[in-house]
């Protein structure tokens, strides 16, 4: 039999990758939030990865509480994710997928583009993705990995936030509101430099902006989490002390 897989949340996400895992054998264990993990690690001290598929929310909770036995087995797979996020809990070298495909209760996985995974189980994670037909591929380097994770994050942040204004889905967006979402996306870039502790290439990741629209040109640019991520994108940006006008000038608008 091959190794068990700990999947830490069994939502949309959590059950896509389940299923791809016993696809090719594996068998899963599900972990939901009533459950101890400090416990479950006693038992399955020694599984073949453990994907923590909880939201951006509970995703700070989960890591700081993960059993340590557990932390050179974790496979990440956040919206809204970069290093900070995994080195404040002392973890060094997860897997961490940037999904490209959306998951909503009765419908199939739709895909936006092949998302990129980085890290030790990343031919795990690849291999479980093919087996349900989702296209995905290896990243090289972590600098890579960088760019891919902040180029979703310019994506969600920029569509999301900029639909609080416009609406509309992200094909309008790009052809009709150029100046709403280049300022959107140049303030939460402004955030993101801080937040990645380096200074990204703004001509790519424009340029990777532009791809994903193109990869579903129909695609809502405001979900139920804008106002959210709105809130989280100017709390960053105080702690920072940036400007993001462009942000600010939005919440103060929809708060009314």
């Amino acid at each position: 039999m091959k190794e068990p897989i700990i999947v830490i949340g069994l939502g949309e996400l959590g059950s896509v990758f389940s299923r791809g895992f016993l696809k090719m054998g594996h068998p899963v264990f599900p972990v939901t939030r009533d459950m101890d993990t400090k416990v479950l690690a006693q038992t399955y001290a020694t599984p073949k990865a453990v994907v923590i598929a909880v939201g951006e929310a509970d995703i700070e909770r989960v890591l700081l509480t993960c059993p340590n036995v557990w932390k050179d087995k974790l496979v990440l797979i956040q919206n809204e994710l970069l290093p900070r996020d995994w080195q404040k809990a002392n973890i060094v070298n997860p897997t961490v997928i940037s999904v490209w495909f959306e998951k909503k209760k009765g419908m199939d996985s739709k895909v936006v583009l092949p998302s990129p995974i980085f890290g030790p189980n990343a031919r795990l994670i690849f291999d479980a993705l093919a087996s349900l037909d989702i296209p995905s591929f290896l990243l090289d380097s972590k600098d890579e990995l960088n760019y891919e994770l902040v180029r979703k994050n310019l994506y969600i942040l920029t569509t999301n936030i900029a639909g609080l204004k416009v609406g509309g889905n992200v094909e309008q967006l790009m052809n009709e509101h150029q100046t709403v979402m280049q300022d959107v996306a140049n303030d939460v870039l402004d955030i993101q430099d801080w937040l990645s502790h380096q200074e990204n290439d703004r001509t790519r990741l424009m340029a990777g902006l532009i791809e994903a629209i193109h990869g579903d040109l129909a695609h809502g640019c405001m979900g139920r989490s804008a106002p959210t991520r709105l809130k989280r994108a100017i709390d960053f940006a105080d702690q920072a002390e940036l400007n993001v006008n462009h942000l600010r000038q939005i919440q103060a608008t929809y708060d009314k």
